[in-house]
């Protein structure tokens, strides 16, 4: 079988494509991120990076919303459009003869919007049933307040946004957002699958190749915290949420992160599952998980329990982070999560949708495309002893803790910076 070939080409006006032809697949994919996340907001317009997602979907070029929504049927185009925290993603997928036509309806979305005002008030509304939604979700709404609370403004900023923000946001500010931040400069637009590469390039050039630069925005950090929280909420449960540094992924150790996050609590022979969950059956779930921004990564934990078993689940999950930082990792511990890792990344690489968000995703963080072999001889060269000397490194000290519920837990004093 043919080996895929990953092509890359940087437009004049900023654009970044990068694609892989996956030989042996009939289907195509694409992620573009857009640098329009909720970090680009102003501080009291919280959520208009998500009501500009849906805006721009609501019509664009000769279609209007219905025309757009059909043509893409028509093509087969499974889709979606939405803000997160650095980014606003597009994605896509379809047969790959019918790749190039929709990214044509795509580059409409993107650059001409028909923007009728009289559809945001029904955008407005459902943002805010979306965010309302939150408060049914208290296992989501405390990991969205535990990135507020760990990550420097604006890192952590929840994408659902806020509802006075949501209310404040009008027109004007929308369209000021997408005139700002829907540009090619700091886009990045991954394609996999059934594609030829000199025909998406020239379409791409044809579709994107025109459209403007404009100026790039930086970004004021400013503290979060405090590293210590309760937030009062009459539930039946407590839900308990832990963040502290790990690794960035340009890091020399962050496969060794990424493996002392998953021994931790990423799977279901993983170490809080077993601790907390099968032992002493404190909660029904329990997961340790890895995030990354370019430039600052955290392992974040969540568990949601009964009341009275919140103090133990927090303190047993407490007493594994330790465990782990004290007396390190065992080999066949190592073996099972470097089997699980592999398996899921080589199922995610057979996809066209997940290849495409890969490729776009190792752009912006490594302005690179790993190849598989790459990644699979990096897990091959993990060991015991790497992966406990980088969880002895002393990230997991400086952590916050969260808690949602009825009533606060004893935490330990967060350690002075």
């Amino acid at each position: 079988m043919p080996e895929a070939q990953v092509r890359q080409q940087t437009y004049p006006n900023g654009l970044v494509l990068v694609a892989e032809t996956m030989p042996g697949v009939q289907s195509a994919a694409f992620t573009l991120l857009l640098p329009a996340g909720a970090a680009f907001e102003p501080a009291d317009r919280g959520g208009m990076a998500t009501m500009v997602a849906e805006w721009v979907t609501r019509g664009a070029g000769s279609r209007d919303s219905r025309a757009v929504l059909t043509d893409l049927d028509n093509l087969g185009v499974s889709h979606s459009v939405g803000a997160q925290t650095l980014h606003t993603s597009i994605s896509a997928a379809t047969l790959g003869r019918n790749l190039i036509p929709g990214l044509e309806i795509f580059a409409d979305v993107l650059r001409r919007p028909a923007f009728d005002e009289a559809e945001i008030d029904p955008i407005r509304a459902l943002a805010l049933q979306s965010l309302q939604s939150l408060e049914d979700d208290p296992g989501s709404q405390v990991i969205y307040e535990l990135r507020k609370h760990h990550f420097p403004d604006p890192w952590g900023r929840p994408a659902p946004g806020t509802r006075a923000g949501l209310e404040a946001a009008g027109p004007d500010d929308l369209r000021d957002f997408h005139r700002r931040f829907y540009r090619p400069n700091g886009a990045i637009l991954g394609v996999a699958g059934a594609v030829d590469w000199d025909d998406l390039r020239r379409a791409v050039d044809r579709l994107f190749g025109d459209w403007k630069r404009q100026p790039e925005t930086n970004v004021q950090a400013n503290p979060g915290g405090p590293r210590r929280a309760h937030l009062h909420r009459d539930t039946q449960q407590i839900q308990i949420a832990l963040a502290y540094p790990s690794a960035t992924v340009t890091s020399p150790d962050y496969y060794n992160a990424r493996a002392a996050t998953a021994i931790l609590g990423g799977y279901s022979s993983a170490r809080l599952f077993t601790e907390v969950r099968e032992k002493r059956g404190l909660c029904y779930s329990v997961y340790a998980s890895y995030e990354a921004h370019r430039d600052r990564a955290a392992v974040i934990c969540h568990a949601g329990t009964s009341a009275d078993r919140a103090q133990e689940t927090l303190d047993v999950t407490l007493g594994e982070i330790a465990r782990m930082a004290e007396s390190g990792i065992q080999s066949d511990e190592l073996d099972m999560m470097r089997a699980g890792l592999k398996s899921s990344l080589i199922m995610q690489q057979e996809s066209s949708m997940g290849r495409s968000s890969s490729l776009a995703s190792d752009w912006f963080y490594l302005n690179r495309v790993r190849p598989l072999g790459e990644i699979s001889a990096s897990l091959d060269a993990l060991t015991p002893e790497g992966v406990s000397a980088f969880a002895a490194s002393g990230a997991s000290r400086d952590m916050t803790i969260l808690t949602l519920g009825p009533n606060p837990l004893a935490v330990p004093p967060a350690e002075e910076a």
